[in-house]
């Protein structure tokens, strides 16, 4: 069973939207990434506005690898609103193939939607390989 609500915690706590520079910005996104291992890794977004940036579910999985590890067994990524409210959102397109080229098996990793749980087999059904 996957601790969703400690890992929702764990990315609302790293979410904190900031300038970085007079171009760029970091941290409306952040994402928790759980491995089989039981560990959990996190990560802001960087963007910049020559898209060299990146997204808050890169930052965990690079978390992840530099840690020795490579197979999910679960993701979950908010946004931070302008009012400071959190909300849940899925990774984009880039993010669930980046992940699922990770492990051979990380298709099967859960990923927490607003109102329910999905594999990223069933938020990417085509992918490449």
């Amino acid at each position: 069973m996957i601790p969703w609500g400690e890992l929702i915690a764990r990315a609302e706590q790293i979410c904190c939207p900031r300038s970085l520079s007079s171009s760029s910005e970091a941290g409306a996104v952040a994402a928790a990434i759980l491995t089989d291992r039981g560990n959990c890794y996190t990560g802001v977004c960087i963007d910049t506005p020559c898209s060299m940036g990146f997204c808050a579910e890169h930052a965990a999985a690079a978390a992840m690898i530099t840690a020795g590890e490579n197979r999910i067994v679960g993701v979950v990524a908010v946004h931070r609103e302008e009012d400071g409210s959190v909300t849940i959102i899925p990774p984009c397109g880039r993010c669930r193939e980046f992940l699922c080229q990770l492990h051979d098996d990380n298709h099967l990793a859960q990923v927490r939607l607003n109102d329910r749980t999905v594999t990223l087999d069933e938020l990417l059904p085509f992918r490449w390989k």
